[in-house]
């Protein structure tokens, strides 16, 4: 059985990762406009969003959720560090804690730009739904090629469960709040999340 896309199909994947690389292009300028206002960079303001986000975080862990290599976070944190925006806690390994004023920075910085938000606002919510939908299949698809860091989203969470309920606005469960809920509450970073047993195994 061929199994190959069609190609109509292949060039509305093409298509499709065209748009993704422009809506890709304005959130690097965007990055780097912020540095003039903010002094990061954007790998400085990732490891605070994340900090903020999650606590206070070992090297290698930093640099694993953010794909980059050891050196550059080791970099970046020795950068934030000597701003009074996080302390390093040594020990073994050492960790690194957000301050009061790289919370704060974070906080600042952890909004999305208006004009994404703008745009997004102006789907309606059926397509909203589905771009969401479709993101969070793609995210799971290259985080299983390794392409990324493991997501904490309800795709590769052990508590999902797709598509359970014949509600259509509400089709999926959750297992840790024993809930159903739709599309428009997939979330893509859930502090609940926990691998499924096969990952943990992998």
């Amino acid at each position: 059985m061929n199994t190959a896309p069609a190609a109509g199909e292949r060039a509305t994947a093409e298509l499709v990762a065209t748009g993704l690389a422009k809506i890709g292009l304005v959130l690097r300028h965007e990055a780097w406009a912020e540095r003039e206002r903010t002094g990061l960079t954007p790998t400085q303001s990732q490891i605070l969003a994340l900090l903020r986000a999650r606590g206070p975080a070992s090297l290698a862990a930093i640099a694993g959720e953010l794909a980059v290599s050891l050196p550059t976070a080791s970099d970046s944190i020795a950068s934030l560090a000597a701003k009074g925006l996080v302390d390093k806690r040594p020990g073994r390994p050492l960790v690194v804690a957000p301050t009061t004023a790289g919370l704060r920075l974070a906080q600042r910085t952890a909004r999305w730009p208006d004009f994404l938000l703008e745009a997004i606002d102006e789907l309606t919510p059926e397509d909203q739904s589905a771009f969401l939908r479709g993101l969070t299949a793609m995210i799971a698809s290259l985080q299983r090629r390794g392409r990324i860091p493991v997501a904490r989203m309800c795709a590769s969470c052990r508590f999902f469960r797709p598509n359970v309920h014949p509600d259509p606005l509400r089709p999926h469960h959750c297992a840790f709040v024993d809930a159903p809920f739709g599309d428009r509450q997939l979330r893509l970073d859930c502090s609940d999340w926990q691998a499924r047993e096969h990952e943990e195994a992998g």
